[in-house]
């Protein structure tokens, strides 16, 4: 799908890019599948706000998406590719031969009267859900389970896809988009393909005005504010208050550990992100 740039006979559009959206094959979302949840602007049931920098946005239908495939067994027709506003990967609408109508992630390749199935019987076919144990080795996956029937929940976003590397002990060593290698149980699920709407990193917002439609609202910077409005306000002339960078309220930003040392899921972590490998303790 390619990105689609203007002429830059205003400011804005010099530099803003969009999607052409060629791949949409339905501009309206399947009623049953969608639900609407009020905005909350960032606020909790007092008023307050807890959450900055969230605010207006265009008004958004959520799609359910069927992120467990556990309709094993029965055949299903892809009947629409469809734009969902609340995630970067597109929607496959599918339509089951018991009636049943569900979304899944749409990958590359699925187009508009494909058949897909899910199951230890399903063939090894791009959109097919299958256990890690029958997956063949090097096919890229997409739509992780962390745990069994837990429906999934890793490489979902756009263009990503995670290899299945080697099986071992009742467990399969899994190459995620970001580099790092992870034992999964065999017996969860990965669905085959990568994930579409590759192109979906090409695309420049270019103006403010596109933050604002997506619900984020400005945050004025740190060193801009007064010292009694933060730590790394005031001074005379552009500084950063002298020392570490902190939140309103004194607690490090940059380069604060956020991950437990010694968290459960370490055992299954063999390399970590940056290549090193995973230290037990």
């Amino acid at each position: 799908m390619p990105v689609k740039s203007f002429r830059p006979l205003t400011p804005s559009t010099r530099y803003v890019t969009i999607a052409d959206f060629s791949d949409i094959t339905k501009t309206k979302p399947e009623k049953s599948l969608v639900f609407i949840r009020k905005k909350t602007g960032g606020r909790n049931h007092f008023g307050r706000v807890t959450s900055r920098g969230i605010g207006g946005g265009h008004k958004q239908k959520i799609r359910t998406v069927d992120f467990k495939r556990n309709k094993h067994g029965i055949e299903a027709t892809v009947t629409a590719i469809e734009y969902d506003p609340r995630r970067t990967a597109r929607l496959a609408l599918l339509q089951y031969d018991d009636g049943e109508k569900a979304y899944i992630i749409a990958p590359v390749g699925l187009s508009v009267g494909a058949k897909l199935m899910s199951g230890p019987t399903a063939a090894p076919e791009i959109g097919n859900s299958l256990p890690l144990k029958i997956v063949p080795i090097g096919v890229p996956i997409h739509c992780l389970e962390l745990t069994p029937g837990g429906g999934a929940q890793m490489v979902r976003t756009a263009g990503g896809s995670a290899t299945l590397m080697s099986r071992d002990e009742g467990y399969a060593q899994i190459r995620l988009p970001s580099g790092e290698i992870r034992k999964i149980h065999e017996d969860c699920y990965a669905t085959l393909g990568q994930v579409g709407n590759v192109t979906h990193e090409n695309v420049i917002l270019g103006k403010a005005g596109r933050n604002r439609h997506r619900g984020i609202h400005p945050l004025s910077r740190a060193v801009a504010k007064n010292p009694v409005d933060h730590p790394m306000g005031g001074g005379a002339g552009k500084t950063s208050g002298g020392g570490h960078p902190v939140t309103p309220w004194g607690v490090i930003t940059k380069g604060y550990k956020t991950r437990v040392k010694r968290k459960y899921s370490n055992q299954f972590i063999l390399v970590r992100r940056d290549g090193r490998p995973m230290k037990l303790k």
